[in-house]
């Protein structure tokens, strides 16, 4: 099979030529997938052959190594592995030899599949020439050769964990990059492959960032290289700083002061993509300030091994004025959705400064604010709201209540009045954050009034009816609106306009241009919340919404069935050159109906919550919709939002769920059982389990034997789960939170029915996941407030038989003493019932 001419006709204009080559492609891969990536590597290494033909035979050999589903990644890893020694050495041999050709694309493919093979064998002990047979590389000329290794330890570092190199290695490596990015170096193409490779280098280089002398000699590399005359350099010089600074922020104080002058510069004078990397370096020294000083707030646990340098305090006299002025640039189609420009950036970084230092950054901003608001330049008016809206997330409610107070008439004004689109949509925004930070049952003194209530729905309302990304902005502000009014009691200031809101929210669903700017998406979110927040004397008129809601969902559905022709369409063209990613490519395609089918699930969730038993009538019609969203485990956030509409329901319908259960019960130990599910669904799983037990009680019994096992397996895992990092940590908690969200809702399901008996031989394994958790001490508060209400649902449930096994368990003591002590009031309430409920269960 003459491989060259296949790799060509894969990449025919002509459709049956493409077909018939990506067909006899995938015959020889399966007949002899020794030979298929044989010929491959020697079709990429021959400096004969046609550029297209080698570099599509490398993305197909990188596609052989690695994928984005695990499971598929790791049966790919399975079948490199068991290929014959001196076959993968002869693939390895062809790779190294491609880095020196004379070729650029051919090179780069190769630095990628190098570093697949290297991210497999290296952690296995295997391929341990590798390193240093790319380092001798960069001591010899030709550059290109270079250049190329260099990319190739760049990508190297991406692919393993610092611990599978060894510290000399890792020495010898970082020596080769530094000396690369020198001045000295004569090619920029050397230098921009080393800045790129120490970016990925530098989670390797702990040790030498604890050593002063070296981490000067890698400072100065890296700063020196930001004022390369190639832009491509400066940008990538500038990501090690923003990298260094969260890796290696406690070893930056000597450094700091040039920094911020290199930046400045950069940021006043650069070109964009230079000048946004600048600006994101003090916006990570905030992210981790924000994060240092919060854990020194709560306790000294946490990160706060790291001291606060309070690097941001210090400079914000010649940084808030630097990033003031960047607020100037904007672009003139900024409001096209996710452009990301200099004005942009800078309004984030302050944002995050003000969150950093509070009340201090107030002067710092107002003067800027008042010279330019007024001005009859659009772009002065929209960088003093911008800078406005941008510091009301940090400093306290005293500082900024005067200051809001004055502006919000304004600001409601310019909304309506102002000419120009940027400076409204900037407005709208504005508004919103004033209301997600500054009103609410918390404030002391409230910003919106009787007085001035019925002017901001007003001109909300009639906001909603201008041009898409402005109105988009007026329903996330009344998103914040409704939410302040959330436990505002039986009557809130905007119940009286109940009907104009849903009615308006419900208009813009139905735009023509809703697709644009999230607009769609941005007035259900509006609406699920105005309607959560409703109080007792809107409920007949949200019972009125649940029929238009259903209409709303049909229609999306049917839309839905219209995209999959269009999909099949679609996934024929990416073919093989996508290898792994035509899945990912469909997702985008299909998440514009995936979007309204997940906000339509949120509102009738928010419904069912509102409308209380009088939702039932609506089960009939709406449980296929249910079925649907449980059986979309691909899309798993739809498949999570309808588990958490399935606790709504119940909670709203008790046991009128009933008859739906079966199905229910079926469909979510399914996705439960099946490995393609988001492991983000489970959380919500078990919790439903909860939800459907307390809604139709002793009724639960028949589905025990299928749910108790799976919960317990979990509780197992969730229980021995080593903590890694904080997102592992976060994920452990919300499952174990979980599990318990279902043994509490069993236990109280089944109380005072003849049946609790078939609960007794569960109680000794719930005790035993307890006093795991218990003793690892990696519980949060909410895991820990509801481990000690199941511990008391336990009691309370099951009497006597729990008492004694209670009372044999010291940890069980221990935990109920702790969490009687709590500083925590809700973990402390639930603690005092358990103690009851306990020594009612003892004194039986």
């Amino acid at each position: 099979m003459e491989v060259t001419q296949v790799l060509l006709n894969a990449q025919s204009i002509d459709g049956a030529v493409r077909n018939q080559a990506e067909e006899s492609l995938k015959h020889f891969q399966e007949q002899d997938p020794p030979s298929f990536l044989l010929s491959l590597s020697r079709e990429l290494a021959n400096e004969e052959k046609p550029v297209e033909s080698r570099k599509l035979a490398g993305l197909i050999l990188k596609n052989a190594l690695d994928a984005k589903e695990q499971p598929r990644k790791l049966e790919l890893v399975q079948r490199w592995l068991a290929l014959e020694t001196s076959v993968k050495a002869q693939i390895k041999m062809f790779l190294l030899q491609t880095l020196a050709s004379s070729v650029a694309d051919a090179r780069s493919t190769t630095s990628q599949v190098i570093a697949k093979v290297a991210g497999i064998e290296l952690p296995m002990k295997q391929w341990p020439e590798l390193i240093g047979s790319l380092l001798s590389n960069i001591h010899q000329l030709p550059a290109h050769a270079k250049q190329a290794t260099l990319e190739t330890l760049g990508y190297l570092c991406e692919e393993i964990s610092s611990d599978v190199v060894d510290q000399d290695q890792v020495n010898k490596i970082l020596t080769a990059v530094v000396q690369g990015m020198n001045a000295s170096e004569g090619s920029n193409d050397v230098r921009l492959a080393a800045t790129r490779a120490l970016y990925n280098a530098l989670g390797f280089a702990q040790a030498n960032f604890s050593n002063d002398m070296e981490r000067d000699y890698i400072m100065r590399v890296v700063c020196e290289a930001t004022l390369s005359p190639e832009v491509k350099i400066r940008q990538a010089a500038f990501e090690c700083l923003v990298s260094i600074s969260s890796s290696y922020y406690e070893k930056l104080a000597p450094y700091i002061q040039d920094i911020f002058s290199i930046t400045a510069k950069a940021v006043r004078e650069d070109q964009e993509p230079v000048a946004l990397q600048a600006i994101e370096f003090w916006s990570s020294i905030c992210d981790e300030e924000i994060d240092i000083l919060e854990n020194y707030v709560g306790d000294f646990s946490g990160d706060s091994d790291i001291p606060c340098f309070y690097f941001i305090k210090q400079a914000i006299p010649a940084l808030v004025p630097m990033l003031l002025e960047t607020l100037l640039k904007q672009e003139d189609d900024q409001e096209e959705d996710g452009a990301w420009n200099i004005a942009m950036a800078g309004g984030t970084c302050l944002g995050l400064v003000a969150r950093t230092v509070g009340d201090d950054i107030v002067p710092l901003v107002m003067p800027f604010i008042e010279e330019n608001i007024t001005k009859p330049d659009w772009r002065q008016r929209e960088a003093a709201t911008y800078a406005f809206g941008s510091i009301l997330e940090g400093p306290s409610a005293n500082k900024l209540t005067p200051i809001v107070n004055v502006a919000l008439t304004f600001m409601l004004s310019a909304l309506t009045k102002d000419p120009n689109n940027h400076v409204k949509d900037t407005t709208a925004w504005t508004l919103g954050r004033i209301f997600e930070f500054l009103h609410g049952s918390t404030m002391d003194t409230p910003i919106i009034t009787p007085a001035n209530c019925q002017q901001i729905v007003t001109v909300l309302l009639q906001s909603m009816k201008d041009v898409p990304n402005v109105a988009e902005k007026a329903c996330g502000a009344l998103y914040f609106l409704a939410q302040g009014y959330e436990d505002f009691g039986p009557s809130s200031p905007i119940a009286p306009f109940f009907q104009e809101i849903v009615q308006a929210l419900l208009t813009v669903t139905h735009r023509p241009d809703a697709g644009e700017s999230r607009l769609r998406t941005a007035a259900y979110e509006a609406l699920n919340e105005v309607v959560r927040c409703s109080t007792d004397e809107t409920a007949p008129m949200v019972l009125q919404l649940v029929p238009v809601i259903m209409i709303e969902l049909h229609q999306t559905l049917e839309g839905q069935q219209l995209a999959s022709d269009e999909k099949e369409r679609q996934s024929e063209l990416q073919g093989l050159l996508c290898g792994s990613d035509n899945g990912l490519f469909l997702r985008v395609f299909a998440c514009r109906s995936a979007t309204v089918h997940e906000e339509a699930m949120l509102a009738i969730g928010a419904l069912a919550y509102t409308s209380g038993p009088d939702f039932a009538k609506y089960l009939p019609e709406f449980y296929k919709y249910l079925e649907m969203g449980l059986q979309n485990f691909e899309e798993y956030q739809i498949c999570a939002i309808t588990v958490g509409v399935v606790g709504d329901i119940c909670r709203a319908v008790e046991d009128k769920i009933l008859p739906y259960c079966d199905g229910i019960m079926t469909q979510l130990l399914k996705d439960l059982s099946s490995n393609q599910l988001h492991r983000s669904v489970k959380p919500p799983i078990f919790s439903c389990f909860g939800d459907i037990a307390l809604a139709i009680g002793e009724n639960f019994d028949k589905y025990l034997m299928y749910a108790m096992p799976m919960i317990q397996s979990a509780a197992e895992m969730s229980a021995h789960t080593a903590g890694g990092d904080d997102e592992m940590t976060e994920y452990t908690n919300s499952l174990r939170n979980g599990i318990l969200e279902a043994y509490s809702g069993i236990f109280q399901g089944f109380k005072n029915s003849p049946k609790t008996q078939v609960l007794i031989s569960y109680a000794p394994h719930i005790l035993q996941f307890l006093d795991s958790i218990y003793r690892r001490k990696d519980m949060d508060e909410v895991v820990m407030k509801t481990a000690i209400g199941v511990l008391g649902d336990l009691a309370d449930t099951l009497g006597s038989n729990a008492g004694s096994l209670i009372q044999q368990s010291q940890s069980c003591r221990d935990f109920l003493n702790e969490c009687l002590s709590s500083e925590d009031n809700l973990i402390k309430e639930s603690a005092e019932w358990a103690k009851m409920a306990i020594s009612r269960a003892i004194s039986v």
